[in-house]
Parts: structure tokens; sequence; C-alpha cells
């Protein structure tokens, strides 16, 4: 339990900073409002979780075994994040026919499986805090990283919900829906780029 304070110490920089994850939430909570993305947001952090703890057992080692499977990762995961940018930027240019919908549980499992800045934080992590796999202290870090990383998330869709609310007019909305869709374009290139 000594390592949970240094952990989020360590944890926040890189839980609250802008990145693929954080992006998505925002934009959602903006253009759905904070209830709407709930579902996701388990979705995202029922995988962490699962992630968090099957890399601390060792899955690490094999992404550091197989280098170009983490280059699949970081391209597949761009892909699905510029997929969701047309998304945003449709919303934001056209009056599309179809009802809009925020993203699903599913949706958070794929954000998270294809999030390469998920991995790197994961490999840092237990690189500094974990000596061995002993189950218990796995358990601690995974679950610290999780909690730590939903607090965030909700910050950022909290603060895209507050969006909601200040941009209620169409053109607003579309304005607001452009913007988000542009800073998700920008978020997948700077994945394939990082």
């Amino acid at each position: 339990m000594s390592i949970v304070l240094p952990l989020l110490v360590f944890l926040f920089p890189l839980a609250y900073s802008p990145g693929p994850g954080n992006m998505t939430f925002a934009a959602n909570g903006a253009r759905f409002g904070f209830a709407a993305t709930l579902p996701a947001n388990l979705g995202y952090h029922i995988a962490t979780l699962c992630v968090a703890l099957a890399m601390g057992f060792g899955a690490l080692s094999l992404l550091n075994a197989v280098p170009w499977l983490f280059t699949a990762l970081k391209i597949a995961g761009a892909l699905y994040v510029l997929w969701l940018a047309i998304g945003f930027l449709r919303a934001g240019l056209t009056e599309d026919a179809r009802r809009p919908r925020p993203i699903s549980f599913a949706d958070g499992v794929v954000l998270l499986v294809l999030n390469p800045k998920a991995y790197l934080i994961m490999a840092l992590m237990f690189s500094q805090f974990l000596n061995g796999e002993d189950l218990m202290t796995v358990a601690v870090i995974a679950t610290v990283f999780t909690l730590n990383n939903l607090l965030a998330f909700c910050v950022w869709t909290l603060a895209g919900d507050v969006l909601l609310r200040a941009f209620r007019s169409p053109g607003a909305a579309r304005r607001m829906n452009t913007g988000f869709g542009v800073a998700l374009a920008l978020t997948a290139v700077w994945m394939l780029l990082a």
C-alpha cells in the first residue's frame, strides 16, 4: 500500500493530459451529455482493469518480444480515433438523416484495446512500481490505475457536458462538433507520429 501515493503522483499528469481516450470522452460528453457516456466509460474501464492485470502478469513481455504488434496497435488505434473524428465532422457539416448515438460499451472496450497511450502508460507504470509478479501488488497497481483513469475521464466528460449546455443552438453545436472532430483527427495523427 506504500506505493499508492507515489503511483498517483506518477499517474496524475498522464491520466489528465489530452489523449485518445480523454478527447473522445470530452467530445462525447459535449455532444450527448455525461450520462450518455456512462456505458462507454464502463466498457473502457473494465477493459482497462483487464489489460492492466494482464500487463502486470507478463503480457508486457509480449509487446517487447513482438515489436510489430505495438506498431499495428498504434495504426489501428489511430484509424479508430480518425473514424470517430469523421463522425463528429459529419455532424458538424451536414444534417445527417440518422440519429447520432453516443459511443457504446463496446466502443469503450475497443477504444482502450486500440489506445497505444494506455499501453505505454501501463508499461511505464509497471516498470517503475512492480518488483516481481506479486498478485496483491499487481492488483493494487491495476486498480489504482483504473480508478484514477476513470476519474480523469469523468472530469473530461463533465467538461464536455458543460460545453453542451453552452452550445445549444444548432449553429453553435455544428461548430463544436467540427472543433471536436478536428481535435480527434489531430489526435489520430499524433498517435501515428508519436
